[in-house]
């Protein structure tokens, strides 16, 4: 069974960064496409971005030049890299992995605001 923690969330400031994780267990890395996702209170979970299995990418365009995802394939590990970070970012991020079946984690908060 595929099991998925997240880590990394927080309080910060607006331009500031932070650096989530997650980290994949009970299957086989290599053959999942890797994403984050986010819901603010209220709206409906969007898409943030995602990479599969060959490093490919692809991003929301709200995200897009300050957020980068990537993948430590020997590690198991997802990593999202948010910078410049704004008000509109605050969201619970979950991370997903993907292949015949989806997989969701847990969550992790991330709120900015000065």
């Amino acid at each position: 069974q595929v099991r998925l923690v997240e880590s990394g969330g927080g309080l910060v400031r607006p331009g500031g960064s932070l650096r989530l994780s997650c980290a994949f267990s009970g299957s086989n890395f290599m053959i999942y496409t890797m994403g984050w996702y986010r819901q603010a209170p209220g709206k409906q979970r969007e898409l943030v971005a995602r990479i599969t299995p060959y490093s490919n990418t692809n991003y929301a365009d709200s995200v897009k030049g300050r957020f980068t995802i990537s993948r430590d394939n020997g590690e198991n590990t997802v990593y999202l890299e948010m910078n410049s970070l704004k008000p509109e970012d605050t969201a619970v991020y979950y991370c997903n992995a993907a292949s015949r079946q989806d997989y969701w984690g847990q969550g992790t908060q991330v709120t900015v605001s000065s």
